[in-house]
């Protein structure tokens, strides 16, 4: 390699900056910590999920016909009123957790986490419109804010590709 000047380099008859070379390393280390997370979430069996009781989250339609609750995954963040009260957290979930069952939902697992947001919650609803209801509710105690995606099974996912034109 030529020197241009203290600070650059010629690579491929091109002038560089160290700035360049460590943006195009953090570029391509980002890329492969994506790709590697997207591979651990394909691929990843959680042991903190149990999967024995799968039938658990099935109401029955008629005899011999099943039909799977609609999972959902809300990312949720602490309004400040929440992070004041953070101590009462879990007590909170508890409760909500209680007051909605009556109304078919089901949470499967509840997260704390580090970063843009403080918790994960993966529940089950009967239908989008009680999931709705349920969110709205505990949006509207001031502790929170959610989003929530709905998430598809691979038999749904299947259903849904079967009808693409």
């Amino acid at each position: 390699m030529m020197r241009a000047s203290a600070n650059k380099e010629m690579v491929d008859g091109k002038c560089r900056s160290g700035f360049d070379r460590l943006m195009k390393t953090k570029m391509a280390g980002l890329i492969l910590a994506l790709c590697f997370c997207e591979t651990a979430l394909c691929f990843a069996d959680d042991p903190q999920v149990d999967t024995s009781n799968l039938n658990e989250s099935k109401s029955k339609l008629t005899s011999g016909t099943e039909k799977v609750k609609p999972t959902y995954i809300s990312l949720v963040k602490f309004t400040e009123k929440g992070i004041q009260g953070a101590k009462q957290t879990t007590q909170r979930v508890a409760a909500w957790a209680a007051k909605v069952q009556s109304m078919g939902v089901t949470i499967k697992q509840m997260y704390w986490t580090l970063g843009e947001y403080d918790q994960v919650c993966i529940f089950e609803a009967p239908d989008d419109e009680t999931a709705a209801s349920v969110l709205l509710a505990a949006d509207m105690l001031g502790n929170i804010r959610t989003q929530t995606m709905r998430a598809f099974t691979t038999a749904e996912m299947d259903k849904i590709l079967a009808k693409i034109p």
